[in-house]
């Protein structure tokens, strides 16, 4: 859904929280965050309707948001989020990392919900107007960041089955500690015969509630079992490899080929593709590509495949050691974390934290 009622600029209002924590309780929040657990001070809030187009900008005190009982969103799931993150470098400056890209594949699950599409100079825009308020929020320790949940959803109250007129935008966000207390080691993975993530022609494709919604049964059975995560397969064949529930994957071949699973139901992840070209930045082939259970079986056994890895926003690169099914294993408990995956890993928190060279210009500073 086009939107060609936007403004040229955005002019946000900002009302400051009255009672915002005091620097003592934020600091103690910043010692030990957790994930999702703690929230800033503020929140950006923008309007969209389909007679004014995006409207209204403003930053306003973190709190309740008020919806009609009969607000389409709570009828229909006609949202869509992003998830990203904010870095403190050494020398106090904040940065996030390829905005345009979490605003591009927004605007693409924008499209496929029925959703107006906030274009990309306002979607980096309402990352900085947040930050310029809650910046102290982003902690300084190493692996530890601010994330940014931007997210839209229809608030139109309608009982009507049809796109939205009115939608709301936010932007929330979490301080958040390291993915790995203990340190990054292999996870192991419950591969689900039973239950699809999506669906072809579905949903799969878009950053949408719904798909997480349908991934959460499948995550219960994979705690069940001993694992960390689900896998899923293909829903028309069920023998391909898709996804996690919200991690691509990625196998490394013994001739450094690396190979990730391609389908029209995958969500495209930012991660995934800034992996795969430092991968190919240091000459290794990457293929995108369907991609069999059976392969990932026979290649390990054969030892022709030799890591495998999922990779998100939330933990970067995850390596995975074991999959499990009903009479069904690949891999080992006690496998250890491949040197390739490591080092992928290493080079992408690096550029991320200021660390190390940003040669595709991927970050984009917030506060200035």
């Amino acid at each position: 859904m086009k939107n060609l009622l936007a403004p040229a600029t955005l002019d946000f209002a900002v009302t400051r929280n009255d009672v915002p924590r005091s620097v003592e309780e934020r600091e103690q929040i910043l010692a030990n965050p957790g994930f999702g657990k703690h929230f800033t001070d503020h929140m950006v809030d923008i309007c969209w309707s389909e007679q004014g187009g995006w409207h209204r900008p403003r930053v306003q005190p973190y709190g309740p948001i008020s919806l009609d009982p009969a607000a389409a969103v709570l009828h229909y799931g006609q949202e869509i989020f992003e998830g990203m993150k904010a870095y403190r470098h050494a020398d106090g400056s904040i940065w996030t990392f390829r905005p345009e890209a979490n605003a591009e594949r927004m605007q693409r699950s924008a499209r496929r919900l029925a959703l107006p599409e906030l274009p990309t100079e306002y979607f980096i825009e309402s990352l900085r107007q947040l930050i310029a308020v809650d910046g102290d929020w982003v902690p300084a320790a190493d692996e530890t960041c601010l994330y940014l949940r931007p997210f839209m959803f229809a608030k139109e109250a309608f009982l009507g089955v049809r796109p939205a007129h009115k939608v709301a935008y936010y932007v929330i966000a979490s301080p958040a500690g390291s993915y790995f207390a203990g340190g990054v080691s292999p996870v192991s993975i419950w591969l689900s015969t039973e239950y699809t993530r999506a669906a072809h022609g579905g949903t799969g494709a878009a950053k949408t509630g719904g798909n997480y919604a349908a991934s959460l049964l499948a995550q219960a059975q994979a705690y069940e079992n001993g694992c960390d995560q689900v896998l899923f397969l293909d829903s028309s064949e069920g023998k391909y490899v898709e996804e996690l529930g919200g991690m691509n994957v990625v196998l490394v071949y013994k001739d450094g080929t690396l190979v990730t699973p391609d389908s029209e139901s995958i969500l495209e992840g930012i991660t995934r593709d800034s992996v795969l070209q430092l991968a190919e930045d240091r000459g290794h082939r990457v293929e995108r590509r369907r991609v069999a259970i059976d392969e990932w079986r026979e290649g390990v056994a054969s030892g022709d495949i030799v890591e495998v890895f999922a990779c998100g926003t939330a933990a970067v690169i995850t390596p995975i050691g074991l999959v499990k099914g009903k009479d069904f294993e690949i891999g080992s408990a006690d496998a250890v974390a491949g040197e390739l995956t490591m080092s992928l890993r290493k080079e992408l928190t690096d550029i991320q934290y200021g660390r190390g060279e940003d040669r595709h210009g991927w970050l984009t500073r917030l506060d200035a």
